[in-house]
């Protein structure tokens, strides 16, 4: 018979000796298990948690980041990683209808945590806070945990963001 694994074990008496119960220490090696790995898991949180992410580096050509319009999905932010002054300096780019807008993966009140957005459905979500923003609305947005608005131009086809704009935003990442 094979006794389970969380019974403690025993050894039966032989005649004319009392029963005697064994402790098993896997009480104590289980406590340290659930703390190691409590710990693993903090560690682990904390470590997703606390900074933002890094995305494909945009293309750039002279003093210019350039992104081919045609495919951006649209109502779908485009999420980019350029690479100054040793930060990565994230920023996104939406089409919409008949136009495309760029703001950095920041806002003025949130920015310090550097955890930036993501999108969901339609809006963009501060993953510091929580609060919730349509894309449609986002142009509009003025201080708060609104994206700080990228200042860019659509030319044949392409949308060009000036390579200085991001190096003077460096320090919001």
């Amino acid at each position: 018979m094979m006794i389970p694994f969380s019974m403690p074990f025993l050894c039966l008496p032989r005649a004319g000796e009392r029963e005697i119960t064994m402790k098993r220490p896997s009480f104590i090696i289980k406590k340290h298990l659930v703390k190691a790995w409590c710990l693993l898991g903090l560690m682990a949180s904390l470590a997703s948690c606390s900074s933002q992410p890094r995305y494909a580096a945009p293309p750039v050509e002279g003093g210019n980041i350039v992104i081919q319009i045609a495919p951006l999905s649209p109502e779908v932010p485009q999420f980019y990683s350029y690479r100054t002054q040793g930060k990565d300096v994230n920023f996104f780019v939406i089409r919409l209808q008949d136009r495309v807008i760029s703001f950095l993966d920041a806002c003025l009140s949130c920015y310090p945590h550097k955890l930036g957005y993501k999108c969901t459905d339609g809006f963009v979500v501060c993953r510091a806070c929580n609060t919730t923003y349509s894309i449609y609305k986002l142009e509009k947005g003025i201080g708060g945990c609104y994206p700080i608005k990228l200042e860019g131009r659509t030319e044949n086809s392409r949308y060009l963001i000036p390579v200085a704009e991001l190096e003077r935003m460096a320090r919001k990442f």
